[in-house]
């Protein structure tokens, strides 16, 4: 790889050869979208490799390029953008020391190694920018994504541990197509038969509205309190409808928000680093949670910055990871990518999704995210639920932090297909994996799972199905 400085612009291009073949990128943004694996996002907004050939070609350029390069040269100006601001004005040059003189290529292979064990990887997460990650992940293949991310660990808290060896966490995600409250609580009470929960039992409302939002919070913390179910909950309004329910004195656990990689891409979803800081601010003031107060979820996926005209010439799984310093400045319990929501437009059949979730699993994880992922796609991309089974799989060796469910894996109100509650279940069983541990214990009180964490149906005189068809809804 050739870097040829212009003297005077501040430009660097980067060249490299195969055969007889020379190829040229015009600045880092190009390198990085040229080395990207194809992506049907990144050819909507003109940025792909010409070829496969140049591809490679991009690949054997970025492996040489040294990883403090990024620190030198940010993709999106300094004074244009908060996002490149936080990044870097947050960087721990400490941290970052142990791999400061590799370059990606040389990254790639230590992360592979003996030596970055979950302790040092731990360690040494702060001293790295989603840039360095991203271009590091262009490098692997899907084995290196899974090797890697299985040994980071990042555990956080609430009313339960989330992130613990040997455990799986689930979203139960119970959306109905009119909020309707017998429909939530219904679907609610399926999951929790199936195990699934400890994450969060968290929906996506129909509106935005203030007071759709508060009945809901209503209905969600009746049924948790009810029953003494040792998880939180979550309705997936916008920040500042949550913090306007919290200043009506609402029972909010956690505050939602979904979030991308450059200011403007947030200023479309309405949000800045600030409101989210009032959003932290306003959720731990309720001091509600009985092991931890991490009380941020975050809500990614690639595409959004284009969608939104606000990807700046940057690739979209680059632009994903940016996001994930967003959300590192949270200290969230939960960040999940919903890697296939957006449609094939951005990731266009099972190949590009189930890559892309690999990617952005192993990027959140390395830079010290609680990750998890929505294992889904939209109904005219080119997948079926066979794909989501492989990437489902592919996560769990991974370590992913947790799933999310939908009943029947279609949800109703969004649209889209997911994984179903047994899916998740069925994934626990055949990796060995349990819910967090003080869920496990509740499962286990109320005699829904036994000792080795099985759960049998219930029969209809089951005291604990009983309880729970009790619990329905009173609000």
């Amino acid at each position: 790889m050739i870097r040829t400085a212009f003297p005077g612009t501040g430009c660097v291009a980067y060249q490299s050869r195969i055969g007889i073949s020379a190829y040229r990128f015009e600045d880092l943004r190009s390198l990085l979208a040229c080395a990207s694996p194809r992506r049907s996002g990144d050819e909507l907004a003109g940025i792909a490799a010409p070829s496969d050939e140049a591809r490679v070609a991009a690949r054997y350029a970025l492996a040489e390029l040294p990883l403090r390069h990024f620190l030198e040269v940010p993709l999106i100006p300094y004074e244009d953008d908060e996002v490149t601001r936080l990044i870097l004005d947050g960087h721990d040059a400490g941290a970052f020391a142990p791999v400061a003189d590799l370059s990606v290529g040389q990254f790639r292979d230590w992360l592979l190694s003996y030596a970055a064990t979950p302790e040092v990887l731990a360690a040494l997460a702060p001293g790295l920018t989603p840039e360095m990650v991203a271009a590091v992940s262009k490098l692997m293949r899907h084995q290196d994504l899974i090797a890697v991310a299985a040994k980071c660990r990042t555990v956080t808290a609430f009313r339960n541990t989330q992130g613990l060896p040997g455990r799986l966490g689930s979203r139960l995600q119970p959306n109905h197509p009119t909020d309707d409250p017998l429909g939530v609580a219904a679907s609610t009470l399926d999951g929790l038969l199936f195990g699934i929960g400890d994450a969060v039992i968290g929906v996506n409302p129909v509106s935005d509205s203030l007071p759709d939002t508060i009945r809901l919070l209503q209905v969600l913390d009746a049924l948790r309190t009810r029953l003494d179910i040792p998880t939180q909950t979550c309705v997936l309004a916008h920040v500042t409808t949550s913090i306007q329910a919290i200043e009506r004195g609402a029972p909010l656990d956690l505050v939602f928000q979904s979030i991308a990689g450059t200011e403007a891409a947030n200023r479309a979803f309405g949000i800045d680093l600030g409101v989210l800081h009032e959003g932290l601010d306003a959720a731990r003031s309720l001091r509600r949670g009985s092991v931890g107060d991490n009380v941020m979820y975050f809500e990614t996926g690639q595409g959004s910055a284009l969608s939104a005209d606000a990807h700046h010439g940057v690739d979209q799984q680059t632009l994903e990871a940016r996001s994930y310093a967003v959300a590192r400045a949270f200290e969230p319990l939960l960040v999940n990518t919903v890697v296939g929501f957006i449609g094939p437009e951005y990731l266009y059949d099972a190949k590009q999704i189930i890559r892309a979730g690999l990617e952005d699993h192993f990027c959140g994880k390395l830079l010290g995210l609680p990750m998890g992922v929505d294992v889904c796609y939209t109904n005219h991309a080119e997948a079926d639920q066979d794909d989501m089974d492989t990437l489902a799989l592919l996560l769990g060796n991974a370590g992913v932090n947790f799933l999310i469910a939908v009943p029947g894996a279609d949800d109703v109100m969004l649209g889209y297909q997911s994984l179903s509650y047994h899916d998740v279940l069925a994934l626990r069983h055949l990796l060995g994996r349990r819910p967090a541990p003080e869920f496990e214990a509740w499962l286990q009180r109320m005699q829904l799972a036994d000792g080795a964490g099985r759960l049998p149906p219930p029969g209809a005189d089951h005291p604990a199905l009983q309880r729970l068809l009790a619990a329905g809804p009173q609000t």
